[in-house]
C-alpha cells in the first residue's frame, strides 16, 4: 500500500465540497482498496503509546464553536481490535497499550470520510506519546512497515504550518510570505530525504518556528517518511497555504 500524509485544516471540511476534499476523495477511489486504515493523528497526545481496540470507535467531535450540524455528524467505521494487538506484538521500541476510550477522533474521521464515505474499511488510531523526543517518533514508525505489504493504509493526519494564533481570517486562499517560505523549506528537506533536518526542525529558522509552534501537527508528518523506500516517490497535493499560516500541503508515498 502507498503511505499518506495529509493537511487535514479545519473540522468544517467534515462537512464541505471544496478543493481539499475532492482531492481527498480522488485518492481514496486511486489507490488500492485497503484491508484496514492506521491513522496517526495530531489529535491524540497521551503519556505512552496507544492504539484503539474498541470493535465500534465512537466519532469525536473534539472542537467546539462550530456549526451544530457539524457536531452531528457521524462516521461509524468499524476498529479492528485483531490489527491493534498485531501491533502491539510487533513493535519492539516501545510498548504500545491497547486502548478502549478514545475512538476517531477530528484528525481521521473528518478525512477519511470523504476518502471511503461508506465507512466500510476497519480504522484504528495510533497515539502520539507526548513524553518522548522527535527521534523516537520516527524510529517508532519505521516498525510499522510490514503493515504495509498486508493491505493496510497508514495515513499520518496534521499540518505542516499550523499555527491557529495568526491565523487571518481575511487571507482564505493564501499565506504570510513567513508561513509559505517555511513550507517550502519543509518541502524541499521532504523531496532530499534530509530527514535528519526535518528531527531537528527547531534549527531551521525562524519561519519554522512560527510554523510549527508544537510538535503535534508535524509529527505525523515524520511517521509516514519513516515509511519511505528509496525506490518510492513523494507526490505532493493540496500545496497551498490559507488564512495566513495553515498549510494543506499533503503528500501520498508509493
Amino acid at each position: 500500500m502507498p503511505v499518506l500524509f495529509v493537511g487535514h485544516g479545519s473540522p468544517m471540511n467534515a462537512i464541505e465540497d471544496n478543493e481539499f476534499t475532492r482531492e481527498w476523495r480522488l485518492i481514496g477511489e486511486n489507490i488500492p482498496k485497503p484491508a484496514a486504515i492506521l491513522c496517526i493523528s495530531a489529535h491524540w497526545e497521551t503519556d505512552g503509546t496507544l492504539v484503539t481496540a474498541m470493535q465500534n470507535p465512537r466519532t469525536i467531535h473534539d472542537f467546539y464553536s462550530f456549526p451544530e450540524n457539524l457536531f452531528k455528524v457521524q462516521y461509524p467505521a468499524k476498529g479492528s481490535s485483531e490489527l491493534a494487538t498485531e501491533i502491539q506484538k510487533n513493535i519492539a521500541s516501545a510498548s504500545v497499550e491497547l486502548d478502549l476510550t478514545w475512538g476517531l477522533d477530528h484528525g481521521s474521521w473528518s478525512v477519511i470520510k470523504h476518502m471511503y464515505p461508506n465507512a466500510d474499511i476497519p480504522v484504528i488510531e495510533m497515539s502520539l506519546d507526548c513524553t518522548k523526543n522527535i527521534q523516537y517518533h520516527f524510529e517508532l514508525a519505521k516498525e510499522l512497515s510490514t503493515l504495509r505489504e498486508k493491505g493496510i493504509l497508514i495515513i499520518g493526519s496534521g499540518n505542516l504550518v499550523h499555527n491557529l494564533r495568526t491565523l487571518d481570517w481575511n487571507l482564505p486562499d493564501t499565506g504570510f510570505e513567513w508561513a509559505q517560505e517555511a513550507c517550502q523549506i519543509l518541502k524541499n528537506k521532504i523531496i532530499s530525504e534530509d530527514y535528519s533536518s526535518l528531527i531537528n526542525y527547531q534549527e531551521l529558522g525562524q519561519e519554522i518556528l512560527y510554523s510549527i509552534p508544537s510538535a503535534e501537527h508535524f509529527l505525523p508528518t515524520l511517521y509516514i517518511l519513516a515509511l519511505k523506500n528509496k525506490k518510492e516517490q513523494v507526490n505532493f497535493f493540496n500545496d497551498k497555504v490559507i488564512l495566513g499560516s495553515l498549510s494543506m500541503t499533503s503528500f501520498i508515498i508509493q
